[in-house]
């Protein structure tokens, strides 16, 4: 660091004109200090207050802690010691041990008015002295109306070689600013509120290489490789504190990491655990996953290529830039219903982790109202259910390598939209309680129906795009009605250019695909029966009925074509069985009558 952070360089300019301070904002984190020339380091803020203010020219800075009482920042003191610093300077000779409401009521006006050398007092955990800033207690309001008193008509005078005037300061470390009496704090010409902010780029920077000394490879690495890591560490930990900077090059430490891996210490200590499942993942397994997915997903392959493209980023790393946590891929599918986007969703979570309930869904027509949002992060400070959580944040805190699904996403309120802003571009999601939520493990999907249908000059809802139109066709018109949404309906073209070229365009359920989705389906049936007892199977003439009846509109997909498989074999078979009374046993499906009530012919064989 070339100079003192601005809220330290605005404590020492006002030292000599306020009595007293109260420090609110990022205070239990550590603090950047230049301790020697050349040399920054993060140390606490006791001992950051104790270093500048004797620097500045003050003989004793003393620190008031409830329930641990008087005490010297930063060394180990013995209690007679403490006793006699807190003698010369009219804190009395009884270090008592307690809230201290009465201890401090009593010394307030003795300390500032002492005229010994200049001395501090930093009173910790002020927060923690009243219950409620609007409602004092007696004690309460006694101690901080002292504290009013003696911040007014307390005196400078000059003391030191150079003469400077010095107060005997008081300095309250709190929560925030309204943790403590408005009528203390606001208008006090004699009191300043000081605000200490989150290290920001070059604060992190300035203890980036400090830091990264103290992993086991940093004597052996070369300048351009320690650089590498440096910008990485900084990047990586953007809101994070100095407090987390230094855990992280402890934890790396421990676990022995290099160097060159602090990303991946930085991985564990934001998602909380070691091992990777992405790279436990068998390349061999993704390699062949095209026939996989075809198996399951019929009829769209380039959606298949497409998506198993990134999944081989994502688990090969390349393209992945180590000084950002976005997550490991995004992808938009679009397309008619019924046509297979969350099955590929359920596909490739069962391809990656083996399960394919392991994915994390999210119904979007649930969140369409303005304030659902709080749904997924969770309810604000102050509001019914803040303590639970929100339903996203806490899935990912709990699973963070996993495929996160969210369906059907025009439905959802333009404001949660801006969420996913922050889950695209930075990979983190900040939780109604203030928790930060990390989405670099994450794979994320969208699915939708925009560009199936569209509005036109009148107002009325058309169709966009129809299963005559060839796919190319389709691509273009879907795209470009998903592009005007965002851009003119929505206002937020920058969530498509998060998405990037990973909008994935769905083809209709052509004929000979629909066959196929209908043999599989009328054989996964007639398969799940055996486990029943039953063996059954069906005859041409039978399959050919069920066949015409099913293939006859394709405009649902195939969730349409499952619809009609229920409707003209699944319940009809379910009735046959049943009124014949049989247990077990071989059958076939001789006919199907198709009717008001569809009926078959089940011969027992």
């Amino acid at each position: 660091m070339t100079s003192k952070p601005r809220w330290l360089r605005d404590l020492v300019r006002f030292l000599p004109l306020k009595s007293q301070f109260v420090l609110t904002g990022n205070i239990r984190d550590l603090q950047a200090y230049e301790t020697s020339p050349g040399a920054t380091a993060a140390i606490p803020l006791s001992l950051c207050l104790d270093m500048e203010l004797r620097a500045s020219g003050y003989n004793d800075v003393i620190v008031f802690t409830p329930l641990l009482g008087f005490s010297l920042p930063g060394v180990s003191s013995s209690a007679d010691e403490v006793l006699t610093v807190m003698a010369r300077n009219g804190l009395g000779s009884d270090n008592t041990v307690g809230m201290g409401l009465d201890v401090l009521n009593g010394v307030l006006s003795n300390f500032t008015a002492s005229t010994g050398d200049p001395a501090v007092l930093i009173v910790d955990f002020a927060s923690r002295l009243i219950n409620r800033a609007d409602a004092l207690a007696p004690a309460e309001h006694m101690l901080f109306t002292k504290a009013q008193i003696v911040c007014q008509v307390a005196s400078a005078r000059p003391a030191g070689p150079t003469r400077r005037p010095f107060y005997n300061t008081i300095i309250w470390i709190a929560d925030r600013e309204t943790d403590l009496p408005d009528w203390l704090t606001v208008d006090n010409p004699k009191l300043r509120h000081i605000s200490i902010a989150a290290p920001d780029s070059l604060t992190r920077k300035s203890l980036s290489r400090p830091l990264l000394r103290a992993l086991s490879d940093s004597r052996d690495v070369a300048p351009e490789e320690l650089n590498k890591s440096a910008e990485a560490f900084v990047n990586l930990t953007d809101g994070l504190l100095l407090a987390d900077m230094n855990s992280i090059a402890q934890l790396g430490r421990n676990e022995g990491l290099k160097v060159s891996e602090i990303s991946d210490a930085i991985r564990r200590y934001k998602v909380g655990v070691t091992d990777d499942p992405w790279r436990r993942i068998d390349h061999a397994k993704i390699l062949g996953a095209e026939q996989f997915v075809a198996s399951r997903v019929k009829g769209q392959e380039h959606a298949a290529v497409h998506m198993l493209d990134i999944i081989k980023r994502a688990v090969t790393g390349i393209g992945r830039s180590s000084t950002n946590g976005r997550p490991r891929g995004v992808a938009f599918l679009a397309g008619p219903t019924g046509v297979g986007k969350t099955e590929l969703a359920k596909t490739i979570t069962s391809l990656l982790f083996g399960d394919e309930s392991a994915y994390i869904r999210f119904d979007m027509s649930e969140f369409s109202a303005e304030h659902a949002d709080q749904r997924l992060i969770g309810a604000p400070p102050g509001y019914v259910g803040y303590d639970a959580g929100g339903e996203l944040t806490n899935a990912i805190r709990e699973k963070p390598f996993s495929v996160v699904l969210f369906d059907e996403i025009e439905k959802a309120h333009p404001k949660i939209l801006d969420k996913f802003l922050q889950i695209l571009d930075d990979g983190v999601l900040t939780s109604g309680r203030g928790d930060r939520v990390y989405f670099s493990e994450a794979i994320i999907l969208f699915t939708s129906n925009l560009g199936i249908y569209r509005t036109d000059s009148s107002g009325v809802r058309v169709q966009n795009v129809s299963s005559t139109d060839s796919h190319k066709v389709v691509t273009e018109k879907v795209r470009e009605e998903i592009d005007r949404h965002f851009k003119l309906n929505l206002n937020r073209p920058e969530i498509l250019n998060r998405i990037g070229e990973n909008v994935i365009v769905f083809d209709f359920i052509r004929p000979a695909v629909a066959d196929a989705i209908l043999e599989g389906m009328v054989s996964s049936l007639l398969e799940s029966t055996r486990a029943l007892g039953f063996t059954i199977s069906i005859s041409n003439a039978a399959k050919a009925t069920l066949k015409e009846k099913c293939l006859v509109d394709l405009s649902n997909g195939g969730r349409g074509v499952r619809n009609m498989v229920e409707a003209y074999l699944a319940n009809p078979l379910s009735r046959a069985i049943f009124d014949t009374g049989a247990v077990d046993g071989t059958f076939l499906i001789s006919e199907i009558s198709p009717g008001s009530v569809t009926s078959l012919t089940l011969v027992r064989q």
